[in-house]
């Protein structure tokens, strides 16, 4: 419920930040490991902005899309404590594209508001390149004009399934039907820049990571001589 679909006018300005820094869109399947990835890229210094955070900031008690959310959809998609109830409403939105495309006209804007507020705050701040965390960046359509280079964090899907029912206590068909309104690995894997492979441990993960930590610097720091290519 992240994901950006239409071509957004505030994320059109993140061109302004082109040629200043490199602009990376990091993306994956459930479950392949992106929260990881990110994380360690954030602790290397990149500046991070997760479009799932901004997405579930917005539907929290008193978030900026609850008004509207109420208003379209009605309280019983509020929890008691006046959140988003996502159970409820991924089921609904699953079944019902009318009602997925309401609660996209509500939650987009908000969230391609806060992305472009982020992404211009840390780029003030001397963050060295930009990470733009998009569950569906590829389904979006818009969102591979606006980046520089493209990451696809990758792992078997049994391995995403496996992951997804631990740490959401889903039921195996729930995440398959998920897995399902997502892009093809295949798709993924075909339109990446970089792939980091993420189904062996955490200490391959984290080298995988800085090597393109490193890499990325290189560019960064040959913007203004020539482009780079990001391959590892």
């Amino acid at each position: 419920m992240a994901s950006v679909h239409s071509k957004p006018s505030a994320q059109v300005d993140l061109t302004t930040l082109k040629g200043k820094l490199p602009l990376i869109g990091l993306t994956g399947g459930i479950g392949s490991g992106k929260t990881t990835v990110s994380d360690q890229l954030g602790a290397l210094g990149a500046g991070i902005i997760d479009t799932d955070l901004i997405s579930h900031a917005i539907t929290l008690p008193d978030g900026k899309a609850i008004p509207s959310i109420k208003a379209t959809f009605g309280s019983e998609f509020l929890n008691s404590e006046g959140a988003l109830d996502r159970p409820k409403m991924r089921t609904l939105v699953f079944s019902d594209p009318v009602a997925r495309q309401k609660l996209e006209q509500i939650t987009h804007p908000l969230i391609r508001e806060e992305t472009y507020r982020l992404a211009a705050s840390l780029a003030k701040a001397g963050a060295p390149y930009l990470v733009f965390v998009v569950p569906l960046l590829i389904e979006s359509g818009s969102w591979r004009d606006l980046i520089d280079y493209l990451v696809v964090v990758d792992c078997p899907e049994e391995n995403q399934i496996a992951r997804v029912m631990h740490r959401s206590n889903m039921p195996r068909e729930a995440v398959i039907d998920i897995l399902k309104a997502q892009t093809s690995r295949e798709s993924r894997l075909a339109a990446a820049d970089v792939i980091i492979e993420n189904q062996q441990d955490l200490d391959s993960l984290k080298k995988a990571v800085l090597r393109l930590h490193h890499k990325i610097l290189e560019i960064r720091d040959g913007l203004s001589s020539s482009s780079s290519n990001i391959g590892l």
